[in-house]
């Protein structure tokens, strides 16, 4: 048997699975590791520290491998997305990473829509300027730290910086540069025009691939450190997002992603690179070749449920936690949350604004609340599936992955408040599993993605839409819309008040 790796690496962790020519997860490894959030907004990690714990991971993983490390043929990557990793003509770190979730850089998109304009980038990028992109967290060392960006010699992000160290090769792929705002996603290369009217020098810019490519094999050093063969294939990877598509089997027009972590997002496949959502939603290279997605993202989705389970709850666990949901009503009796908790993306590009809970009761419990933080979240991700279908999209039928794809009342959520089944696949691995996929489509198990999607991904149960629910959450939607409308102000006088 032969079998390869997919090594996903996450906002607050790496999570390395052993799969089988059979798509079955037979090991899988996770270590942490911390934030740095010295400011309000700001959001950084040690790349040294994601080169750490892979490492650590993987060498256990191969420990507890009953085969041989040579049966293990090959492994790539999914990566979260737009952090900003700067390496100097040594190839050495010249700071920590700046992550997506970072919000400093309200000025920087500013400045790119004035030297640039909105329209140009939008033609050119498919994107809007938002803080959590790369070219901002660029712009923004350029200005502040005018003699660490006198020192780029390249940049990358975080995937990219973790097979840097287990191969010496710099590349990235097409659907992680398509989040920096530096690719022309219709040509597929580098846009020196935005380059150029922005003082960034395109030399700084890594050598583009396809996400299935293979980039290198493991250095011996690594071998070493791992216990895995140095003939072990290194395939580029691609974006978290990218990869939890392949999957969760987004490989086809009318596929439909749910994907629930930290973050939250809905993404939808796309044949051609010439929609025009005129940057509501973000529009990326797939991890498939030749292929595209659209996608919307909440910012705080399972985050905020954690934050909330840590201030009120932490003594319990999650089961516990969450216990008594499925007894609450939907739209727990008039209560109403905005998961705004750290800004928001879609359709809100907004560093300023915060959560709220609207309607509290004195007869509300902690089930209540629990609950609408769910709803809440949900409500967030079906403002971007309603920018989808005013495109013309048809969405009936949505693959969940993720956090909100481990319990049973919140996949009836989905169903209702997104009017859609919600299918449930038997592994939900997700980006880690489509790392571990393009791994084996490249080492040549399978001819192409999809046949590799029909071995290795089962589904197990399909939640239809409960129409009295339906009818319900349609008219709290629009009330739940008037929230941002009607707190954006207040929020935006709040902020000089936070630490």
């Amino acid at each position: 048997m032969k079998y390869v790796i997919g090594v996903d690496l996450g906002t607050s962790a790496v999570k390395v699975l052993l799969v089988n020519q059979s798509g079955h997860v037979v090991q899988e490894v996770s270590k942490s590791y911390p934030l740095i959030q010295e400011k309000s907004g700001y959001s950084e990690q040690d790349p040294n520290e994601w080169f750490e714990k892979t490492t650590e991971a993987l060498a256990e993983l191969v420990a507890q491998f009953n085969g041989h490390p040579s049966d293990i043929e090959g492994i790539s990557f999914s990566g979260q997305m737009h952090g900003l990793v700067i390496l100097d003509q040594n190839n050495e770190l010249l700071r920590n990473a700046i992550l997506w979730n970072d919000t400093r850089t309200t000025e920087q998109c500013q400045q790119i829509y004035d030297i640039v304009a909105k329209d140009k980038l939008l033609s050119i990028t498919k994107n809007v300027a938002l803080e959590g992109f790369t070219l901002p967290k660029i712009l923004w060392v350029k200005q502040y730290e005018p003699d660490i960006f006198q020192q780029i010699h390249t940049f990358m992000l975080p995937k990219d910086y973790l097979r840097f160290r287990m191969t010496g090769e710099i590349h990235m792929d097409y659907s992680d540069a398509a989040g920096t705002l530096l690719l022309d996603i219709a040509k597929k290369e580098w846009s020196k025009e935005i380059c150029e009217k922005l003082d960034i020098h395109p030399s700084i810019c890594p050598p583009l691939v396809e996400s299935s490519d293979l980039v290198g094999t493991i250095t011996r050093e690594f071998a070493e450190k791992t216990g895995l063969s140095e003939k072990t294939k290194v395939f580029a990877g691609g974006a978290d997002n990218a990869c939890g598509a392949i999957g969760a089997g987004i490989l086809s027009n009318g596929k439909t992603l749910c994907s629930i972590g930290t973050s939250g997002v809905v993404l939808s496949y796309e044949e051609t690179n010439d929609r025009d959502f005129k940057g509501k939603v973000h529009y990326f290279n797939h991890g498939k070749e030749s292929a595209y997605y659209t996608m919307g993202v909440t910012l705080a989705a399972g985050y905020s449920l954690s934050w909330f389970k840590d201030v009120f709850a932490s003594y319990e666990s999650f089961n516990d936690f969450l216990a008594g949901i499925e007894n609450v009503p939907a739209g727990s009796n008039g209560l109403l949350f905005t998961p705004y908790i750290v800004g928001e993306r879609t359709p809100h590009p907004d560093s300023n604004i915060r959560g709220s809970f609207i309607g509290m009761d004195a007869k509300h419990t902690k089930a209540h609340f629990v609950r609408a933080v769910i709803e809440g979240i949900t409500f967030s991700l079906n403002e971007s599936i309603e920018i989808f279908r005013a495109s013309g999209k048809t969405i009936d039928t949505i693959v969940s992955i993720g956090g909100g794809a481990k319990n049973e009342t919140w996949l009836q959520i989905q169903a209702d408040i997104f009017h859609a089944k919600i299918i449930k696949l038997a592994s939900e691995q997700g980006p880690g599993m489509g790392a571990a996929m393009l791994a084996a489509y490249g080492c040549g198990w399978f001819d192409s993605l999809d046949e590799c999607a029909e071995t290795f991904l089962d589904q197990v149960r399909v939640y239809e839409p409960i129409s009295e629910n339906v009818t319900k959450y349609k008219e709290l939607f629009k009330i739940y819309q008037e929230i941002y409308v009607n707190t954006k102000n207040m929020n935006e006088q709040l902020k000089g008040f936070r630490a």
